[in-house]
């Protein structure tokens, strides 16, 4: 904000050449050939120049899954608007663009698969013809499902979609490459979350031995899950900047973001849920689909929302019978991505809202239901019928103090004298559990290409006694610097403004898979910790034998080691260390005040931050229009490291979520074009969209964390959509509408209400 930050597109190397990608304009088509003038060839990179160059490949070794190559650039066939075909470099990026401009190329186009639904059809165009059909992968989940109808007293069934949604952090994607000639080495500066996984994917595609490989993630103006994968353009350029011997820069416009990079969240689920006579959740009866796009995107693959969905549909209900089945769709559209909430958002909105529509039938309060089927809290830890293990909570108290502070009985009551403009007031609420900082367990199981394990800390004093801390994640707005430094500063008494944090960088840092999964915290913080404490008993000895005092005399106390004769500080132990070392003891540890330590959960299946949403709104029916009154959120985040940061996180996440929820929705034609290229054309929430959310802590220590903290950095994003249209569904009751898909138009409202009027007229 101050203007001090450093990003890619800051970055200036002398001799550098701008890069413009021809990208294809139609979603599915053979090319034909393509045609370069002859004095600009030099200037253009196409997929026959790339001999060498490997597509990439994400696979997973879950049983059925198929395999796709992503072509870095297409040759001989494009699967979706935007597909790179060709690296055009110029000085500037307007000549780039105008080499781009005197490409022609002669397509084939081909019928193109643009529906998921209709994607799984016997007779649907095919995306990857060795496969026989569209389908990555189909998951199914059964426990004990035959058994719910029989048991069943009610049941209601509920078909749901989620819109298909654009990343859109502030700072789009971005590469510069160049060849060190100097150490033989490519350097990729890339706004990436992942700097260590792309030096990996780079080394795969090229050939290259990883060491001859850095990359720097600098600045990084929002990840969101988008900046999280290998690029094809991060491949391109490196391959053109090693053979031409120039730096080169490209920077992601947005009507590239918008139409060409990869996409979220589009869903399809037909779920019923069944309840007993006594208004308790029996069992869920599911089937989704996820348009999972082209292809399989690095490292995480297409599968990784529909692999989940079987296992984050319960919710963080208790019953004992289930069944769903979800097939992860190829489609001719851009990739899909793992977004900030990853899965879950589309779960909890379809479970969510199909609860209140059961709530409804039975004729109970939504928090009624759900305070009959919560998980409670003598039962933690728990492993719910998908085996997901909830490590520590009390979900009912967060639905009690939710309905507490949005006041629902004040509510009903102001539903029952009405509003005097004619608005309709609805009362909505939604609960979701957010698994965070899971392992090597379970990412095994899923069979990724890189498996999470030990994170890593380098921990190292300087002579003058300043404390760096060298981290293998990314900081890209979760405040990383602040509150590693506080884990440092709570076990060495190092003052802050002697505590650097250092990340970013293949060549400083120890490995790591990066940052996503809300597992920084976790990991992070634990391997910080884990490095301070072998800092801090080496200081200890130090220390003690400087001020002639057994070891076992000593405290570390306020950055000094304290004993019985004295106390001395740590910027003296380090000169000692490094200036003075005959003053060293005899039995000093050789490797110093310099630590590499790791660290992993003591069960590493994930801690489970949770939380209620609670909001009320207020609909025209007239118009559709619909205002967020008031917004309440309870949660649980375990032990707080940073509260100001923690609250950052849920308002970051929860402005997303009502994104989803009234705002973002990426639409394609029949042909497979994109209608949204312009931020005119895709809605994003500003200021004036956002309520003043009302946040409330709980704190319930995970057992299996160093400090008892919980992952929180994805959570204000999955709830938001299901509160918002239980809310308006709620309003709109009486009224016989039902909306069942985000964004909640108004336009979506006005039809509903329409459709609702001509049933009851033909009733």
């Amino acid at each position: 904000m101050r203007g001090r930050g450093r990003y890619v597109g800051d970055i200036r190397l002398p001799g550098m050449l701008e890069v413009a990608f021809l990208r294809s304009p139609l979603a599915h088509a053979r090319i034909v050939s393509i045609r370069v003038p002859e004095a600009l060839r030099e200037k253009v990179v196409l997929a026959g120049d790339l001999l060498d160059v490997k597509p990439i490949r994400a696979d997973t070794t879950l049983p059925g899954f198929k395999s796709s190559t992503q072509p870095v650039l297409a040759g001989d066939r494009v699967r979706h608007v935007g597909e790179l075909i060709a690296l055009c470099m110029a000085p500037t990026r307007a000549e780039a663009e105008d080499i781009v401009a005197e490409i022609e190329v002669e397509f084939d186009e081909l019928p193109a698969v643009t529906e998921m639904l209709a994607g799984r059809a016997p007779d649907a165009p095919l995306l990857h013809e060795q496969w026989g059909d569209n389908l990555f992968l189909i998951s199914l989940t059964d426990v004990s499902s035959a058994e719910m109808k029989a048991k069943a007293a009610y049941s209601v069934t509920r078909e749901l979609r989620t819109a298909r949604q654009v990343m859109s952090p502030i700072e789009g994607r971005g590469v510069v490459a160049e060849w060190d000639s100097r150490v033989e080495q490519l350097v990729v500066h890339s706004a990436t979350q992942q700097p260590h996984i792309v030096r990996s994917g780079l080394a795969e595609c090229l050939g290259l031995d990883e060491g001859r490989i850095r990359v720097i993630a600098p600045d990084v103006g929002g990840g969101f899950g988008y900046k999280g994968i290998l690029l094809a353009e991060e491949v391109a350029l490196a391959w053109t900047t090693r053979r031409i011997g120039k730096p080169l820069r490209w920077i992601e416009d947005r009507r590239e973001n918008l139409t060409a990079g990869a996409d979220c969240r589009e869903h399809h689920y037909r779920l019923t849920a069944y309840a007993d006579a006594n208004g308790r959740l029996l069992g869920l009866d599911g089937e989704a689909s996820v348009d999972c796009g082209a292809y399989s995107a690095y490292p995480f693959s297409a599968c990784l929302e529909g692999g989940q969905i079987g296992s984050l549909l319960p919710g963080l209900y208790d019953f004992a019978h289930y069944r769903c089945r979800v097939h992860s769709v190829a489609t001719n559209k851009p990739p899909i991505l793992p977004y900030r909430g990853v899965a879950r958002t589309g779960a909890c909105f379809a479970l969510e809202v199909t609860l209140d529509a059961l709530a409804r039938k039975i004729g109970i309060e939504p928090t009624a239901l759900r305070l009959n089927s919560l998980v409670r809290p003598e039962q933690m830890p728990f492993d719910n019928i998908a085996k997901r293990h909830f490590d520590s909570g009390d979900y009912p108290e967060a639905l009690r103090r939710a309905i507490a502070a949005i006041d629902l009985p004040g509510v009903r009551a102001r539903q029952k004298t009405g509003e005097p403009d004619g608005r309709r007031i609805g009362i909505g609420f939604s609960m979701y559990a957010e698994q965070a900082g899971h392992g090597t367990s379970v990412y095994s199981a899923w069979g990724i290409p890189f498996v999470p394990g030990y994170e890593q800390c380098q921990a190292r004093f300087t002579p003058d006694g300043g404390l760096e801390l060298r981290i293998g994640a990314h900081s890209h707005g979760q405040g990383l610097e602040t509150t590693l430094s506080q884990v440092a500063h709570s076990i060495l008494g190092v003052p802050h403004d002697r505590i650097k944090v250092v990340h970013g960088d293949t060549a400083l840092t120890p490995y790591s898979t990066g940052t996503w999964g809300s597992r920084c915290m976790i990991m992070s913080g634990g391997a910080v910790a884990a490095a301070c404490d072998t800092l801090a008993e080496r200081v200890k000895h130090i220390g003690a034998s400087l001020l002639q005092a057994e070891v076992a005399a000593v405290r570390l106390e306020g950055g000094e080691v304290v004993g019985p004769n004295g106390r001395i500080g740590i910027a003296e132990i380090a000169r000692t260390w490094y200036r003075r070392p005959q003053d060293l003891p005899r039995d000093v540890d050789p490797g110093g005040l310099e630590v590499t330590a790791g660290y992993k959960a003591a069960r590493d299946t994930g801690t489970f931050s949770y939380a209620a949403h609670a909001t009320v709104v207020a609909v025209d029916p007239e118009t559709g229009e619909t205002e967020i009154l008031d917004y309440v959120i309870v949660e649980d985040g375990g032990v707080l490291v940073n509260p100001m940061i923690v609250d950052g996180q849920i308002i970051g996440g929860t402005a997303q979520g009502i994104g989803t929820a009234f705002y973002e929705e990426m639409l394609y034609d029949e042909r497979g074009q994109p209608l949204a290229s312009t931020l005119s054309d895709y809605l994003l929430p500003g200021p004036t969209e956002m309520p003043n959310l009302r946040i409330l802590h709980m704190e319930t220590p995970s057992p299996y964390t160093r400090f008892g903290q919980k992952g929180i950095g994805e959570g204000g994003a999955i709830a938001p959509p299901a509160a918002l249209a239980n809310a308006v569904n709620d309003a709109l009751h009486d009224l016989g509408a039902e909306l069942l898909m985000s964004p909640i138009t108004p336009r979506r409202i006005v039809e509903a209400i329409a459709a609702a009027q001509a049933r009851e007229a033909a009733e």
